[in-house]
Parts: structure tokens; C-alpha cells; sequence
């Protein structure tokens, strides 16, 4: 039996989304069985497509041809310009393609970036982002967001807030829960049986014995020592300045980071195209390109799949180590 296919959603339309369907299939070929889900009228007009009513279709069209569950949208796509009127479609093809994993017709979801200014307006939008209303779709009560590529995994515990509200929202429930999630994920996603994690300070040098802050000690050390003594194989806290050059990666699996721009700073700068975006604690595998809509160039035919195929592997790779599409 061929493995199930990864679902890519079409994501906002009048960003890149529908552009990087087609590029992702040529340079994957049939490597990756997947299939998209979106209007076919907002594909580029060369697109080589083809209908399946069933995911599983996908699997038997040759590999130049794009396999599309068509989601008819209300109107054309405008590229740079969002539409209010489309909003609503965004959000219904992103719960379509959940519910077609959750009943087993597909192996996983990559989706296509989303703007959440656009869906807030014409669909009343009401999530931070796309992770939550993912979550929200499981009806599951917290996730975790992972950065991955070849080289470097890793978490932020705290995500899209300012730096000044990070140590009030830091508590040790987070971290708990944080690092509980990103353990859980790392055996169940990604094959480790007993993964290490590299957990960072939220002070220059990890606080500096006190003298830079407190939260080292007073916070982050006994969460870290209790889980410990549970078996979870963690190092911690470091300096985050020297937890990311080669010989430092080479001595954990992944790095849960105190804050946003702590955890996605280095995996840019070692990967910037080849990052992935994963959301850990879900219960079906679903990945990201990490990038925007990029309204500024879509429509012109430029825009680069490689963050798409990287996430399009991963997720495949993912919902291999779950079983899924076995």
C-alpha cells in the first residue's frame, strides 16, 4: 500500500502560498506524496494539475502533475492585496485538512502561511496565530512551536510577546510544560529514544552566579533538576551565546530557548531557507515553511519553495516515526 500524502494547504491567497504548490512538486517529484488543497483558479496558469476526490488519489498521478482537493474561494486572487471576503475559506481549508488527517485519509499537514491581520478582519480571526487555532482544532490545551533544519532544533518557551513582559510570563509550569512537550515530540516525531536537550538561561552568561538576574537560580535550575530526577537528560541552564556553534550542537538534540528571538535568531543564521516550523504536542504531525506570506513578491513568479520542501520532508518523516500512512 503507497504511504498516505502530506496535505499542503493553499494559505493566504493573495500571498505566495498558491506559488509554492507547483514549485514544491517539481523539485520534490514524487519523493513526497502530497496533494494540495485549495481553489485551482489561484494556481499559476501554467500549473500542470490534476483533481483527486480522495487524498489517496494522489499517489498515482506522474509526478509532474500537481494532485489538487479543490476548495472553491469566493472571488479570483489578488496578489499583494487580501481579500475580506476570502478570509473565511482560509480558515475552512486549514480545518478540512485536519479533519481529513484526524480520520486517516491523509499522513500530515504542512501549511502554508496565513495573515492574521487579513483573517481577523474578514473572518473574525481570534487566534495569535496559525498554532493556535491548530490547537484549538485538536482540542488540545497547549502546544509547543519547534524551529527545525538539519543542523539545530529549537523551542522558545515564551513566543510572540515583547522582551519586557518574557520574565513575568516565564514560570515554571511553562518550562515544565515546555520541555515535558518537546521531550514527548522528539521520541514520538523524531526516533530519539532518550533525547538530549540543551535548555538555556534567560540572562546574559545564565545569570552569572546571581549577579545578572536570578531566574537561573530561583526558576529555570529547579524545574530542570526535578525533571532530572524523572530520567529527562537535560543540560542546563547555559549561557545562550555558546550553545550554538557546531561543537555545542553536536551535544544535544534540541535547544529550548527562554525567548523568541534567543531560539530563532541561530537557526536562521545557520538555515535561513531550510527552516521548518513544527508544532509539537498535536496530535497529528503538521509543519510549516518558516516565512511569511511575502506579499511584496507575490505574483511574480519568484518566490523560493525550499523552506516548503524542507517542511514537506519533515512532515513526512514525522508521520513515518508516528506510523502514520503505514
Amino acid at each position: 500500500m503507497p504511504p498516505l500524502p502530506v496535505i499542503l494547504t493553499c494559505g493566504e491567497p493573495a500571498g505566495i502560498g498558491p506559488e509554492l504548490a507547483p514549485g514544491a512538486r517539481a523539485m520534490l517529484g514524487d519523493a513526497v506524496p502530497l496533494v494540495w488543497l485549495g481553489d485551482p483558479a489561484h494556481l499559476p496558469p501554467d500549473t500542470s494539475w490534476a483533481e483527486v476526490v480522495d487524498p489517496a488519489e494522489a499517489c498515482a498521478l506522474p509526478a509532474a502533475v500537481l494532485p489538487v482537493l479543490p476548495h472553491a474561494f469566493p472571488g479570483p486572487r489578488t496578489p499583494g492585496r487580501p481579500q475580506p471576503a476570502q478570509a473565511a475559506a482560509v480558515m475552512a481549508v486549514i480545518e478540512r485538512a485536519v479533519r481529513l488527517v484526524q480520520a486517516g485519509r491523509a499522513a500530515a499537514v504542512c501549511t502554508a502561511p496565513i495573515h492574521k491581520q487579513a483573517l481577523a478582519e474578514g473572518a473574525g480571526f481570534a487566534f495569535p496565530g496559525h498554532t493556535e487555532f491548530l490547537a484549538h482544532l485538536a482540542g488540545v490545551g497547549r502546544v509547543v512551536m519547534m524551529l527545525a533544519c538539519d543542523e539545530v532544533r529549537v523551542v522558545p518557551v515564551t513566543i510572540h510577546i515583547p522582551l519586557a513582559e518574557v520574565p513575568a510570563a516565564l514560570t515554571p509550569d511553562l518550562l515544565e510544560d515546555t520541555l515535558r512537550i518537546t521531550r514527548a515530540g522528539l521520541i514520538r516525531d523524531f526516533g530519539l529514544a532518550a533525547p538530549r536537550i540543551a535548555v538555556a538561561g534567560l540572562n546574559p552568561h545564565a545569570g552569572e552566579g546571581g549577579r545578572m538576574g536570578r531566574e537561573e537560580i530561583d526558576l529555570i535550575a529547579p524545574v530542570l533538576d526535578r525533571l532530572r530526577a524523572e530520567g529527562f537528560d537535560l543540560a542546563g541552564p547555559l549561557p545562550a551565546d555558546t550553545m550554538f556553534h557546531p561543537a555545542a550542537r553536536a551535544r544535544y538534540d534540541a535547544a529550548v530557548c527562554m525567548y523568541h528571538d534567543q531560539a530563532l535568531i541561530p537557526i536562521k543564521t545557520i538555515d535561513f531557507a531550510g527552516g521548518v516550523n513544527v508544532t509539537l504536542g498535536l496530535p497529528f504531525v503538521r509543519t510549516s515553511p518558516d516565512h511569511g506570506t511575502a506579499f511584496d513578491i507575490a505574483g511574480r513568479g519568484i518566490a523560493d519553495p525550499s523552506s516548503t520542501v524542507a517542511a514537506l520532508r519533515l512532515a513526512a518523516r514525522m508521520a513515518a516515526a508516528r506510523g502514520a500512512g503505514a
